[in-house]
């Protein structure tokens, strides 16, 4: 059996959190709630870690002032620090075989557009990740588009960043529906991602005999 690039697409633009990063898990939730001194309250630390997240996403504020909102005070600089490092680190694990899929489709010659909401302070490590650097074609993060998913103006840039002149020959690979859903708007084909790289393997690489 040979793996062949999909001959229906020009190029895959392709979220980053849910399909190739993994979800955080309750010890990495635990851990940030500790840091900010809500250890016994994690489920509403989570909803004002959320509550402030897109204006985060989208560069509109600055660390202290994202931080800030979820914990209804100024951190002091070291707290700050750590904050800003362990609600980084909890979001950098890699699923490992969606980037086995993702070499194979490289190798095979289909452009790869990384589109994510990110902070800066995620932007700035993802970049230096070994699978950002040689698979991707380019990688956009909110925080430096300044719009977030499912702004239409986010697949807007990240289609004139594959080079694609039909959105339609372009699939966009998202684990939210409403991401999909806003792609769509514009053309593209749609992957809501649940999990399987077998469903994304097969989207890419179909297999001849």
């Amino acid at each position: 059996m040979t793996l062949t690039a999909n001959p229906a697409l020009d190029a895959v633009i392709l979220d980053y959190n849910g399909v190739i990063g993994l979800q955080p898990d309750t010890d990495q939730w635990r851990h940030l709630a500790d840091l900010a001194n809500r250890p016994d309250d994690i489920a509403s630390f989570q909803n004002a870690f959320w509550s402030a997240r897109e204006a985060y996403d989208a560069g509109q504020l600055s660390d202290l002032a994202y931080w800030a909102r979820v914990l209804g005070y100024h951190p002091g600089p070291r707290m700050l620090r750590e904050l800003r490092a362990a609600d980084t680190a909890m979001w950098t694990t890699v699923d490992h075989r969606v980037v086995s899929v993702l070499r194979r489709t490289h190798q095979l010659g289909l452009a790869m557009v990384l589109l994510s909401n990110a902070p800066h302070p995620l932007s700035d490590v993802l970049d230096t990740h070994d699978w950002s650097r040689r698979l991707m074609t380019r990688a956009l993060y909110s925080a430096r588009l300044q719009v977030c998913k499912p702004d239409l103006a986010a697949y807007r840039q990240a289609l004139d960043a594959t080079g694609a002149a039909d959105p339609q020959r372009v699939l966009f690979v998202d684990d939210r529906a409403d991401n999909c859903r806003a792609a769509a708007r514009l053309g593209l084909r749609t992957l809501h991602y649940t999990g399987q790289p077998a469903d994304l393997q097969a989207a890419l690489l179909p297999s001849t005999s």
